[in-house]
């Protein structure tokens, strides 16, 4: 039972590698495509997976309703600067800081390989967006890379990853919704408010 899981997972984490490799290249971030997600190659994170490797469900999730908490996700997020989690420091003045675009672009190209790879022929270019309206409450991420994530699978949604997965349309939407803000956090600026 053990092999054949590890066989599953370690070709499902394979297959999901591959395609953030291959998106990240087309947002001029090769290097965090081809560094993506090892720690899941770790035996913290690994052995845990294939114990609860089950081919429908995160292993993770499985584990947290196993025994409340997942020593693979404690470790995942805490050695994978594209999860929103690993920005959260509830202790800290700020608490959800503004994600450097690398680790935005490389989060962008996580949540839609996860789509691809898992919903395999069922994901269509709509799902990244319903999937982020859905989970988008729960998540505690600056409100500006909210509003970025929602931006960017609304324009997957309408056009398709081609056209709004590239470089050019990434910066832009990193420097339409954090550099400007960032900015005038730093200069202690007011930001005026959006309508």
């Amino acid at each position: 039972m053990y092999l054949k899981n590890a066989i599953k997972h370690f070709k499902l984490i394979t297959k999901h590698k591959w395609v953030v490799f291959k998106l990240c290249i087309k947002v001029g971030e090769p290097w965090r495509g081809l560094v993506h997600d090892i720690s899941k190659y770790s035996p913290t994170e690994f052995f845990e997976s294939i114990k609860y490797f089950n081919g429908k469900y995160s292993p993770i999730t499985v584990c947290k309703k196993d025994i409340g908490y997942s020593s693979a996700w404690l470790h995942h997020k805490g050695r994978n600067k594209h999860h929103t989690e690993y920005w959260v420091d509830l202790q800290a003045p700020d608490k959800t800081p503004m994600i450097p675009y690398k680790y935005v672009a490389e989060m962008l190209c996580d949540k839609l390989a996860a789509g691809i790879v898992y919903e395999g022929k069922n994901w269509t270019k709509e799902y990244e967006l319903q999937y982020w309206l859905n989970e988008r409450s729960n998540i505690l991420v600056n409100e500006q890379i909210k509003k970025l994530i929602t931006d960017f699978f609304t324009q997957v949604s309408e056009v398709g990853i081609d056209k709004a997965l590239t470089k050019s349309n990434v910066k832009a939407l990193y420097n339409k919704y954090c550099v400007n803000k960032e900015n005038d956090i730093k200069n202690n600026t007011k930001i005026p408010k959006e309508n």
